[in-house]
């Protein structure tokens, strides 16, 4: 069998999603090289970290945190590209894994009952054939073993691509874009609200007040990365 493996893997390496080089038999989407060079926040060991703090005025959140900086030509920015546009949908599965290994004892998210994936509107969706975020969402339930919901919020409308936008354009864009489903049945959860990068956390906020319809809700915010700083 082993003998089979190691043709397949010969004909067909397994590439790195991080640097392009091929990955040894028990590395799975990322070498260890980019794996131990990926750029944490370690945002998780502050509450009022820079993520929980774009939110001050804004909108009412427990705590937030991203897992990565975001920066323009940098592993991670081929990541995320990969995890949007190429199909790699195994990339945000493996670092929802590895975030949630941190966060499923991090306070401000340990206690969360559901995971909520930022939505995707129907026609991107059934254009791109997931959700980036969900397989985010999936990843962290795989260490956390908290349940996705990706039902409770909803995209109504479709929204123009937020790059290149400025902050009041980007909060224009997606202002009442959402809407919850059932929100009688989550009165007083924890629910830890995701997506993958954050800039200006126009759509985030936009999420987070939809979901204020909620009585006694609270919530929590976990990115893939950050590009603020």
């Amino acid at each position: 069998m082993n003998y089979i493996s190691d043709f397949i893997s010969l004909v067909f390496p397994k590439i790195c999603a991080g640097c392009g080089n091929s990955l040894w038999k028990q590395e799975e989407v990322i070498c260890g090289y980019c794996e131990f060079h990926l750029p944490r926040t370690n945002f998780h060991f502050d509450l009022e970290n820079p993520v929980t703090r774009l939110f001050w005025g804004r909108a009412f959140i427990q705590t937030g945190a991203a897992f990565l900086y975001f920066n323009k030509g940098s592993r991670v920015q081929r990541l995320i590209h990969q995890l949007k546009y190429k199909g790699k949908k195994e990339i945000g599965i493996f670092l929802g894994s590895q975030y949630g290994q941190v966060l499923k004892t991090a306070p401000g998210f340990n206690t969360a009952d559901a995971i909520i994936p930022v939505p995707l509107h129907k026609k991107k969706y059934m254009k791109r054939g997931y959700n980036q975020s969900e397989q985010f969402a999936n990843g962290l339930n795989v260490s956390m073993k908290i349940p996705v919901e990706n039902h409770l919020l909803i995209r109504n409308k479709a929204t123009e691509t937020q790059t290149r936008k400025s902050r009041f354009s980007r909060y224009e864009n997606v202002h009442e874009t959402f809407t919850v489903c059932n929100p009688e049945n989550w009165m007083g959860k924890h629910l830890m609200l995701v997506d993958d990068v954050i800039t200006t956390g126009a759509t985030l906020e936009s999420c987070i007040l939809a979901l204020n319809i909620i009585p006694d809700v609270k919530i929590s915010i976990a990115c893939i990365a950050t590009a603020m700083l």
